[in-house]
């Protein structure tokens, strides 16, 4: 029987990628962390890492220790997200994982309705990447994940929200903007000569932008990289240059589009949607279902948990 104990140190350590780390995360000491190591190898009878001086990884023993913990986690956390459902007043603490673009949109629309619906749930959101995101929310830190991405990951369910288109935003002073009217579909490769303000690499919305620009051959200028989708938009519309951006992030302001045209992407054969991700057997409590349908109210989409929904 595994000894949960241990699994918290377990878990950090493969978290955080080393042991250094894992022990600062924790405030314990890197001996007592590799002593909590061979407990947890005596119990098993095998190794669970493999070590070397730069790099700690899972041995298969040590993958299926991992999952298994992780199921028992999942078992426990059903459970009491069962008995919250069942009492009078809800309480807990909903873990939300959403990006910084996505949630400067949809937090301040739905937030102030879940706090009235359930004043007892405390809120502990993560705002990064989705890929970072789906990371979390596989390794139990989140329990769900507003993320912008293609579904992936087997381990996880997603549910899809909403369906993105990808558009190009280019100044008025752009040649491209001398060449088509605003709002009218383009393929990506019209854009070959713009300069192009652009995503940091880890974004999802560059990892498509490069894939586009592979497979069509493309090397066009990149004058800026940032992680700012917000600030891309409008250094891309006042330095004469252009930029990718999902549907969702098209400004409606009057400032911004008085200097910018706006062009729907052809080409559109890498995924880029908005989904809810939880791990797979996970019991959605009825705050989290409750989220998600506030945030398909503010979008104006279905909400897409219904089967879900129906088991609770």
């Amino acid at each position: 029987m595994i000894n949960l104990k241990y699994a918290p140190a377990i878990l950090a350590i493969v978290q955080e990628g080393s042991i250094t780390a894992a022990s600062k995360k924790l405030f314990v000491s890197q001996p007592a962390l590799s002593q909590t190591i061979r407990q947890v190898e005596e119990e098993l009878g095998a190794p669970i890492f493999t070590r070397d001086r730069r790099h700690i990884e899972l041995t298969y023993v040590g993958r299926l220790y991992i999952e298994s913990v992780r199921q028992i986690q999942m078992i426990d956390q059903n459970l009491h997200a069962r008995i919250s459902d069942s009492k009078d007043e809800v309480l807990g603490t909903f873990r939300l994982g959403i990006s910084v673009q996505r949630g400067l949109q949809l937090l301040p629309l739905v937030i102030p309705d879940f706090i009235a619906m359930y004043p007892l749930v405390k809120i502990q959101l993560w705002e990064e990447g989705s890929g970072m995101l789906e990371r979390r929310v596989l390794e139990g830190q989140c329990d769900l994940g507003l993320v912008t991405t293609a579904s992936k990951r087997d381990q996880l369910t997603y549910s899809l929200i909403e369906n993105e288109q990808l558009m190009l935003v280019a100044a008025k002073t752009t040649a491209l903007a001398s060449r088509f009217a605003d709002g009218t579909p383009i393929d990506i490769g019209e854009a070959q000569n713009e300069s192009f303000v652009s995503m940091s690499e880890g974004h999802s919305v560059r990892a498509i932008q490069n894939e586009l620009f592979e497979k069509y051959g493309l090397s066009p200028k990149i004058l800026l990289e940032t992680h700012n989708m917000e600030a891309a938009k409008r250094i891309a519309a006042r330095a004469n240059a252009v930029f990718l951006v999902p549907s969702a992030y098209v400004s409606d302001s009057i400032e911004d589009r008085d200097r910018m045209h706006i062009y729907p992407i052809l080409n559109k054969e890498f995924a880029h949607h908005f989904y809810v991700c939880c791990r797979k057997g996970k019991h959605l409590p009825c705050y989290e279902l409750d989220f998600v349908r506030l945030v398909c109210r503010a979008l104006g989409t279905a909400f897409p948990l219904e089967a879900v929904s129906e088991d609770v």
